[in-house]
């Protein structure tokens, strides 16, 4: 086997770095131009942030919705100038290999994180919808209390139990929910049971007369009370109030007053509350006579 030269080598490595230098001259106007796009597209991605930062914190009552998508916008625009810098000096494969990589590694995050995901997803979907904002009363999947906090994954919910309720979004996303303080009134209902005796209409009356008089009962014209169903002892009427709600007045405060009130105005018009009664009826149609089951007792034994 001939051994190279040392002439032969120095020669082949001459011009291997002579080729290279040629082109490392040849394309060094272009990658100048690429630096100076990558610093223009992360000055233009700064920038855009900042304006996007404002716009986003005007939108969503969660500070981490709105850097999120900040973070997102700024890091789009970032990639794009990282991308036409590096098709700017030829490199057109990296530029599919990586937008390739990207996809596969989107993916795979995907899935591994689905649940994550999708809880991220449904916190963006509510930031925009806004089904309720922070302080709101709402109750869903069982859980009905005051919101203290939104953030990306979950809602914190505090009970009126006392009790801090985490929920991931996407179950209020997917679910039923009810919001009591989007409209800010609410309606309570109180059902109370009068005598067969007793005149019907005056109960109405006087009832509705008295919980007109009270300050948290708002839409007075709204005030009603209706009979509802005949009970074993008793004709059920059910009331019916608008209140502010939330307001200065508690659900429970004002359903206690509601029913010392109705019981109270009863009271002073002689209408009665019965207790549960049972009647024994034994000369009704279709029943014998109590003279003739005690005889027909007497003769057995």
């Amino acid at each position: 086997m001939e051994i190279p030269q040392i002439d032969d080598i120095y020669k082949l490595l001459s011009d291997k770095l002579e080729s290279w230098m040629e082109g490392a001259i040849t394309i060094l106007p272009n990658i100048v131009v690429a630096i100076l796009i990558a610093i223009a597209f992360g000055v233009l991605a700064r920038v855009v942030g900042n304006v996007v930062g404002r716009v986003m914190r005007r939108t969503f009552e969660s500070r981490q919705i709105a850097g999120l998508l900040t973070s997102i916008v700024k890091s789009l625009v970032l990639i794009a100038g990282i991308f036409i810098a590096l098709d700017f000096v030829g490199l057109k494969g990296t530029v599919t290999s990586l937008l390739a990589g990207a996809g596969i590694v989107g993916l795979a995050i995907g899935f591994a994180f689905q649940d994550m995901t999708e809880n991220l997803i449904a916190g963006i979907a509510m930031g925009i919808r806004k089904p309720f904002e922070i302080g709101d009363v709402i109750e869903a999947e069982g859980v009905f209390g005051n919101v203290k906090g939104i953030n990306l994954r979950n809602t914190l919910v505090e009970t009126f139990y006392g009790q801090l309720e985490v929920i991931p979004n996407k179950i209020l996303f997917r679910n039923i929910l009810t919001n009591y303080s989007t409209l800010g009134h609410r309606r309570i209902e109180v059902p109370v049971g009068i005598s067969y005796a007793d005149d019907i209409e005056k109960a109405v009356s006087v009832i509705v007369d008295a919980m007109k008089e009270k300050d948290y009962v708002i839409m007075k014209e709204d005030t009603s009370v209706y009979a509802e169903s005949f009970g074993d002892s008793s004709i059920n009427l059910l009331l019916w109030f608008w209140i502010k709600y939330p307001g200065e007045h508690s659900f429970m405060q004002v359903r206690h007053d509601a029913v010392s009130t109705v019981k109270t105005v009863l009271e002073d018009n002689d209408i009665l509350i019965p207790f549960p009664i049972r009647t024994l009826d034994f000369n009704s149609k279709g029943s014998d006579n109590l003279n003739t089951m005690l005889k027909d007792s007497k003769e057995t034994q």
